[in-house]
């Protein structure tokens, strides 16, 4: 074949095959060996000294137990700073970490992705004065891939494994595999740390990383006064009585993985909680038929499924004034014409597509420069349906009431102005 007859984009007849790319060197042993679990109260005054005497940032992560245990607390929790080294400690028999806070709360702490962990080191007493959150710095640097292990390898050129993310990590006593892959995570955040800071830097973005950093420290997960309605595809049931029947079902299981200490799902699957609420069985025998059905790995047995049974029989026999509405939330929503949904509709669209080429521009994701809820929240603002209320003071101070940090205040003030003000009457 000659080149001019060539396929659309082969390369020209005669050029050598491209090279791949070499692997990257796998980061397999830790600098110091596998540090020893730390698990009595001996080992965690040692721990504090080590660290009161350490200086410079603390890398920190935890381990959970998500899809095993009941909760987000944390199982294992790793340390590494300057002059200490990296420290296991085994949080589910220390319990408290407090004896620590006050060596860590002046140093800034180095994690990734920090809202995963925030939550269950505050649960254990530990909590930052200021952080440094390597997904969040490379996110707002724009990059693609911004997973620990896409990080690690645009920093420093080796992939880590991450086989053992998922595990069980309740398990006693923790292999020495899954030892190691903890021990690296904590042990290279504080040398990305570094390069994220610098990339940070040269692209005048370190004072919005401060603000995003300040604000993460912050952080505290939502509580739901209906948690039950989290389940993904109950809003879709069809009747109220359904709903009920979810409510009820959620609620057992809930107390019972409590009891059990077991991730709920373990008991019963969503899955199988939207197909009894969709269509309530008539029996216990049912009951179990309809779950063989969703999820074959949980069929209860005979007693079980008559608790269960008898969770659905309470819900269906519930009168009319005490069934759950069907959309709490929206009530507001409804009482909107179909005229004035359509406009936030557009007005939606607007802001979603002038937020983009802002941040495309600023070289990272549109929903970095600001909340997705936020603009949703915007575009159905009545207030700015009015052309005489859409001022940049005005909506400058709406940002700010919803949480929005200085600087995507003032990146996306102008566009999210004009387009208010286009679609105002």
């Amino acid at each position: 074949m000659t080149a001019s007859h060539q396929p659309p984009g082969a390369p020209p007849a005669g050029d050598p095959p491209q090279e791949e790319a070499p692997e990257l060197p796998l980061l397999g042993e830790p600098a110091d060996g596998i540090p020893e679990v730390i698990g009595t109260a001996e080992g965690l005054a040692a721990v504090a000294a080590e660290l009161a005497a350490g200086t410079g940032p603390v890398a920190v992560d935890a381990e959970r137990a998500s899809g095993f245990r009941y909760g987000q607390r944390a199982f294992l929790v790793q340390l590494r700073r300057e002059g200490t080294g990296t420290l296991l400690l085994d949080a589910e028999a220390l319990g408290d970490l407090d004896l620590l806070q006050p060596h860590l709360a002046g140093a800034e702490w180095v994690l990734h992705s920090a809202t995963q962990d925030l939550p269950c080191l505050a649960e254990r007493g530990l909590v930052p004065g200021r952080l440094f959150d390597t997904e969040y710095a490379a996110r707002l640097l724009g990059w693609e891939r911004f997973g620990l292990g896409a990080v690690v390898e645009r920093t420093l050129g080796v992939r880590l494994a991450k086989e053992h993310s998922a595990v069980d990590w309740s398990t006693r006593p923790l292999p020495e595999d899954w030892l190691r892959y903890a021990a690296l995570d904590v042990e290279v955040l504080l040398a990305v740390r570094d390069v994220l800071a610098a990339e940070l830097e040269a692209a005048g973005k370190t004072g919005w990383a401060e603000q995003e950093f300040a604000h993460l420290a912050r952080f505290a997960p939502a509580v739901h006064d209906e948690p039950w309605r989290r389940v993904k595809g109950v809003g879709r049931l069809p009747a109220r009585r359904h709903l009920a029947v979810a409510r009820a079902l959620w609620e057992l299981r809930d107390d019972r993985a409590r009891e059990a200490d077991l991730a709920p799902g373990r008991l019963l699957s969503d899955r199988a909680l939207l197909a009894l609420a969709t269509r309530p069985p008539g029996s216990a025998r049912e009951l179990r038929d309809i779950i063989a059905r969703t999820d074959r790995r949980r069929v209860p047995g005979a007693e079980d499924a008559q608790r269960w049974y008898a969770a659905v029989q309470e819900a269906s026999a519930l009168p009319e004034e005490a069934l759950p509405s069907r959309h709490p939330e929206a009530a507001p929503r409804s009482r909107r014409s179909q005229a004035e949904r359509n406009q936030i509709k557009e007005r939606l669209a607007a802001l979603k597509e002038a937020l983009r080429a802002r941040a495309a521009a600023l070289h990272m994701g549109a929903e970095i420069l600001l909340s997705p809820a936020v603009v949703r929240e915007l575009a159905g603002e009545r207030r700015f349906a009015s052309a005489a209320h859409v001022q940049e003071e005005a909506v400058a101070a709406y940002l700010r009431d919803h949480d929005a940090r200085p600087w995507q205040i003032e990146q996306a003030l102008a566009p999210v102005t004009e387009v208010l003000r286009r679609h105002a009457v």
